[in-house]
């Protein structure tokens, strides 16, 4: 499996997120930083995240993606959207109820060229473990089934 990582573009004030192999908490930190920097552009209009490549995601990352269709809906009043072409990614976000809080394509109409990585932030225990609680919490309150499948996993991050 493909060590992860983030790839971004902006034009126009019209944001791509790239998910590239396996995307795991090691990214959160820096995918969260950029989320909360893109939001407060004055550029910003719209964000499209790419799973194409992606070979594998975790839950603390759906927690991110989950954060964004949030943010993105309380400012437009509209859904964010993933492009994603991969069976097994797809029956993931169909789990989590990914179709309820973004647009999702499933197949790509277009390739975007000249996209920057992300660099990677570091960050210590504590800081690492309240990302993933709040990823985590983000999810649960998606659906009844996420709520369910999380809630020992929140309530033991809480107890420590």
């Amino acid at each position: 499996m493909n060590t992860g990582k983030i790839l971004v573009a902006q034009s126009q004030g019209i944001y791509i997120i790239k998910f590239v192999g396996d995307v795991r908490l090691s990214l959160c930190s820096t995918l969260d930083q950029f989320t909360d920097q893109m939001f407060e552009s004055e550029e910003f209009k719209t964000v499209i995240i790419d799973l194409t490549e992606t070979q594998c995601i975790d839950s603390t990352s759906l927690g991110q993606l989950a954060k964004i269709s949030i943010l993105y809906k309380e400012k437009y009043g509209q859904l964010p959207t993933i492009i994603s072409t991969q069976d097994d990614i797809n029956r993931i976000l169909m789990s989590m109820g990914f179709d309820q809080v973004f647009y999702i394509v499933k197949e790509l109409v277009s390739h975007v060229e000249y996209l920057d990585e992300l660099p990677l932030k570091s960050v210590d225990e504590a800081e690492m473990k309240k990302r993933v609680l709040e990823a985590h919490k983000l999810l649960m309150d998606m659906n009844q089934n996420n709520r369910d499948a999380f809630q020992d996993l929140v309530n033991s991050l809480e107890e420590n």
